[in-house]
């Protein structure tokens, strides 16, 4: 059980853990029931630079909290975003076989297009407008954003077929269904905590997660790394922008 959390914290941020855990197969599946756990791991991080940095200028507070956030997770679900959004456009077709080729391919270039730039710029904006406008402390949506996007992760995972063989997920196809379906409710739970701007911040989670598997399923037929990352993102900026509105 601890090799499965500390292999969570080590693919889904640049925290430390030791190395043996990436060579457990079976640390690497069941890593996935601890995504969401890990996200809260972050909003702490993220709650704690708030605390010490509360009676400072809000912006210089935002900035500095979205630049913890994006050091924390390396850019991974950024770089994921990035993929996507060049893919999603450049991989346009005149049929459905076509578009899905198009979009795979894309998608493996390490390369970011001018779309794929956008794409980071528009969603580090909208998680910096947000965080700026929200009052200090915003220990709530500081911990549920992060937590809810890696929840999104472990549902995605549950819940759609994963088309990429070989890729970074791959191993987390196999993991134990009924462990991931209870980290689920624990989060959804956890929302409750937060009143009704947490209830908000879920079902504007799922709207985000159901309307994006939609588009992979129409697409690809499934979902990559790099799509989970884009979910990721989506997701974090989706809550925050809700919570910022709901003040």
């Amino acid at each position: 059980m601890m090799r499965a959390l500390l292999a969570a914290i080590g693919f889904l941020t640049r925290i430390p853990v030791p190395a043996r855990v990436f060579a457990d197969p079976r640390a690497q599946t069941r890593s996935l029931v601890w995504y969401p756990l890990v996200g809260l791991l972050i909003g702490v991080l993220l709650c704690a630079l708030a605390w010490l940095l509360q009676t400072r200028p809000p912006l210089l507070v935002a900035a500095l909290l979205l630049t913890l956030w994006v050091v924390l997770t390396g850019a991974l679900h950024l770089d994921g975003l990035a993929d996507s959004a060049d893919a999603w456009v450049g991989g346009m077709g005149r049929d459905e076989a076509q578009r899905r080729e198009r979009t795979l391919t894309i998608m493996k270039d390490p390369r970011s297009g001018p779309i794929g730039v956008v794409a980071v710029v528009l969603a580090l904006l909208l998680k910096f407008a947000a965080l700026a406008s929200l009052p200090a402390p915003a220990w709530a949506a500081l911990l549920l954003a992060p937590m809810l996007a890696r929840a999104a992760l472990t549902l995605a995972f549950v819940t759609t077929p994963y088309v990429r063989s070989g890729g970074l997920g791959q191993s987390l196809v196999d993991a134990p269904r009924a462990a991931c379906i209870v980290a689920l409710l624990v989060s959804a739970a956890t929302c409750a905590l937060a009143g009704w701007r947490g209830g908000v911040a879920l079902l504007v989670a799922l709207a985000l997660f159901a309307l994006w598997r939609r588009a992979c399923m129409r697409r690809l037929q499934g979902m990559t790394g790099d799509t989970c990352g884009a979910l990721t993102e989506l997701t974090e900026a989706g809550v925050l922008v809700a919570w910022a509105l709901s003040q």
